[in-house]
This record gives C-alpha cells, sequence and structure tokens, in this order.
C-alpha cells in the first residue's frame, strides 16, 4: 500500500511540474527603427520571466557595448491575429534615452532571460533570448562623414514572418502570402548577411560612415544633400516611390551612388502609419485598391511591370529581369562565383593589374545569390548594353557573370522570357553624378574573405565619388 501511495505522489509532482514549468521566452520591438541622438526610443516587449535584461550594442569596426541593465520587469502579452500586418500593440516596457555622443549605426539590442525550470522537477538553469534593432542616424549630417549607408530594411521587414506572415508564401502560414507588415513586431534582420561585413570591413580600414534606413530616404530626405555618396549593400529589393524619386534627384543634381547590392529597388511599396508599415501585393496586383483607378504610379508591384513601366535600370543601371540566381535556387549551383573583366582600363580597375577576360572574386563567390543585369549584345567579344529596358546611354559594362531564373520563382514577372540566361552586369554611368552598380547581393563576401581585387576596387569607388 505504501510502494502505491508513493507512486501515486510522484506522478502527481510529475503531472504538477509540467503546468509548473513554462516555456521561458523574451521577445521585443522598438518604437521606431530610426532616430537622433538626443531622443528617447522606447522597446515593447513580452516575456514569460519575471525580470530580463537589456544590452545595447553598436556594430561597427568591433562590437561596443554603450548601454546595459539587469533586473528590469516587463509583462506576458497577448499576440494579435492581425500582429503581422498590423502590428502587436504591446505596452512600453522601458524608454532609453539615446545619448548625444553614440555615433550614427546599428544598435544591437540583446533581450537575455533565465530561471532555475521547475519547482519538484526539470530544476536545470535555463536561458533565453532574443533581439532587436535600431538605427541612429546623424545629428548633424555630413559633419563627421561623406557617405551615407542606407540600410536595406524595408527588406528586412518583407522577409520577417513573425506572427505568421511575411510578404513570402514560402514561410507563411498554411502557405498564405502577405501584402501588408508592420515593424511593430519582433523583427528579423539581415544586417548581419551583408552589411554588417561590408561596415565592419570599411570602418576597420579608415572609412568614416553616417547611416540611415530605407525609410529615411522617404522622410528625412534633407539630408541626402550633405553627401557626396550614397550607399546600398546587400539585398536593397523594396522601394517606395517617395525613396525613389528623392534618390534620382539627389543623383541628378549631382550626389553620387554606389550599389554593392543586387536584386535592388525590385518592387514597389507603399509606406504606411507614418512608415511603421508597408504594403505591397507583388504579384496579386490586380488586389491592391490602385488597380481599378487606372492611376498605376504607386501600383505595389514590380517597377518594371507594364502597367507601373518605371524599370529599376532607370536609377540603378541594371535590373533583376535581365539578372537572375547565381549559385542559388538550383540555378547555376556550379558557377565561379566571379566577375569577368572586360574593361580593364577603366578607373574602378586602377591598381589591381587585372586585364581584360580575367576573373576575380571566385574564391569567396562574390557574385552570388541574386543578380542584375541589362539586355545586352556583344561586339568583338565585347558586351553593351541596347538600353531598350531603361538602362541610361552612359552606362558601361566593366564586368559580367552568368545569371538565371529558376522558372518556378519567375511566371509571376510579366516580361521573363523562359529559359533565357541573363548576366550579372557590374557598370557604371553618369547624370549628373555617377553610379556604380555591383550587380550583385554578394560582393561583401570578398570584403570579409579579404579578397584583395574585391578590396582594391571598393576602395577605389570609395575614394574617387565620396570626394
Amino acid at each position: 500500500m505504501e510502494r502505491t501511495a508513493l507512486s501515486s505522489a510522484a506522478l502527481a509532482v510529475t503531472a504538477d511540474s509540467a503546468a509548473d514549468t513554462p516555456a521561458l521566452f523574451i521577445e521585443g520591438y522598438p518604437s521606431q527603427t530610426s532616430i537622433l541622438p538626443g531622443e528617447e526610443i522606447a522597446f515593447h516587449l513580452s516575456t514569460s520571466a519575471p525580470e530580463y535584461t537589456m544590452q545595447i550594442s553598436r556594430m561597427g569596426a568591433k562590437q561596443e557595448i554603450v548601454w546595459e541593465k539587469s533586473g528590469l520587469v516587463a509583462g506576458q502579452h497577448e499576440v494579435p491575429e492581425n500582429a503581422s500586418s498590423h502590428g502587436c500593440g504591446w505596452p512600453e516596457a522601458i524608454r532609453v534615452p539615446i545619448a548625444e555622443n553614440w555615433k550614427s549605426g546599428y544598435y544591437h539590442v540583446l533581450l537575455t532571460v533565465e530561471d532555475r525550470g521547475g519547482k519538484y522537477t526539470e530544476r536545470n538553469r535555463r536561458s533565453a533570448e532574443s533581439s532587436c534593432f535600431f538605427v541612429v542616424r546623424p545629428t548633424s549630417p555630413g559633419k563627421n562623414a561623406r557617405i551615407l549607408l542606407q540600410l536595406s530594411t524595408n527588406t528586412y521587414n518583407a522577409y520577417n514572418n513573425w506572427g505568421g506572415f511575411s510578404l513570402y508564401s514560402y514561410n507563411g502560414l498554411g502557405g498564405a502570402q502577405g501584402h501588408r507588415v508592420s515593424f511593430q513586431r519582433p523583427p528579423a534582420s539581415q544586417f548581419f548577411k551583408w552589411e554588417y561585413p561590408f561596415i565592419r570591413w570599411a570602418e576597420q580600414n579608415g572609412y568614416e560612415l553616417d547611416y540611415a534606413v530605407n525609410t529615411d530616404l522617404e522622410f528625412h530626405p534633407e539630408m541626402l544633400k550633405h553627401y557626396p555618396l550614397v550607399l546600398s549593400v546587400g539585398h536593397d529589393e523594396y522601394w517606395s516611390t517617395p525613396m525613389r524619386d528623392h534618390l534620382e534627384n539627389y543623383i541628378a543634381e549631382g550626389g553620387n551612388v554606389a550599389f554593392f547590392s543586387g536584386n535592388v529597388c525590385c518592387w514597389q511599396v507603399r509606406s504606411e502609419e507614418e512608415g511603421q508599415a508597408l504594403t505591397s501585393w507583388k504579384s496579386n496586383l490586380t488586389k491592391d485598391p490602385l488597380f481599378p483607378t487606372g492611376d498605376h504610379t504607386l501600383l505595389s508591384t514590380l517597377w518594371g511591370h507594364h502597367l507601373l513601366d518605371r524599370p529599376e535600370n532607370e536609377m540603378t543601371g541594371v535590373g533583376f529581369l535581365h539578372g537572375g540566381f547565381h549559385r542559388s535556387h538550383d540555378m547555376l549551383m556550379d558557377g565561379s562565383g566571379a566577375f569577368t573583366v572586360h574593361r580593364p582600363e577603366h578607373w574602378i580597375f586602377e591598381g589591381t593589374n587585372l586585364k581584360r577576360d580575367d576573373e576575380f572574386g571566385g574564391k569567396h563567390s562574390i557574385v552570388g545569390y541574386e543578380c542584375d543585369g541589362c539586355e545586352l549584345e556583344w561586339r568583338d567579344g565585347l558586351p553593351y548594353p541596347t538600353h531598350r529596358d531603361g538602362t541610361p546611354e552612359t552606362f558601361t559594362v566593366l564586368g559580367s557573370a552568368p545569371a538565371q531564373w529558376n522558372p518556378s520563382d519567375a511566371d509571376w514577372y510579366d516580361r521573363w522570357v523562359p529559359d533565357k540566361m541573363g548576366a550579372a552586369c557590374m557598370g557604371v554611368y553618369e547624370n549628373g553624378g555617377t553610379v556604380f552598380t555591383a550587380a550583385t547581393t554578394d560582393w561583401a563576401h570578398g570584403l570579409k574573405g579579404g579578397d584583395a581585387t574585391t578590396m582594391r576596387i571598393t576602395r577605389n569607388i570609395l575614394d574617387k565619388l565620396s570626394q
């Protein structure tokens, strides 16, 4: 009888402990993605722990911790069904002042919690962590830096499926694709894939950069005039009309831009809630409320769609329609990852000792993932733009690499030609200012890997265009 009683008690403890050991988690998001020194930023958090620790670091040449505090208290909050599209609506948990001496940059916010597990069983030390981010833009644009890097935060948000949905179906609940995504939810950042390797290299090599987010080009365009050079790095896929208008005006007035990026300005978005959310109906353009109006200038679909007819080539020199994938999406998986040089006498190649038809960057696959190109014709072994696709008349192709669309990922493109072989077209054009495009998302891989040629070309571009 005693043995049976003990067994029943043990079973009861086990059952109670299961309810006594809830999941341990913490998640949160900032009130805004871009802020100035001297202002305060609020954080909205939800956690199952009684207290948490917050650490804020600037990610530059090295990680620099600028603020840290433990023993902070927040609560656990419900997740609304429409959190993906309209935000979480969680209450403010803490407000942090941005000190005047915090440099412009990307600030990584680490949130951590820990406990001792269950009361009777599972009494092991547990920990959980998550992160969010914000960007400090400069108080006095151009005072300490001649180069402005605008981070691809719209793209981060488009791919973020927190709450169930993103602007993609492959990572959405039930394979469903959303058409509106909110910044007011725990973020998913792509910063460490491309922009951070570029930033570490640049700051370690003496280049002073100021920082902004995509929506700053829309809501704070006045800062552009203070810089001779604006940068885009990595995967800068989602642009609004005001963003594009402001940067194209900047170029026309003599400003320089370097796109060390690929798949740039592929989709149009519309900012909503003063930049706290963005909308893009993408291939479902007939469901866009603007579709039946007949005014398609703000239609949230491909920039190159015939109804919008404003191909990204007009701004960057190249576009995704004539590019595609290289060593990704099952396309050209045996590709070299390198550019072939076409015009080595050009100033971007100064000091590289490259010759015509040489290759560079293959060791670190600087041509990779997604690539942009233009319609080409070949004469005497050299590529020339046809300019029929919107590529500016002054665009010069300096290097190229094969790229191709995956058919399963391309049928929605109204001007796509099945089985067409495209090319990543690295090049330069002038239209008031000078615009360089690397035409690949993965250029920064060469900087991270220490590729001498990629580093020298990057130096040539930064040095010349930031004067």
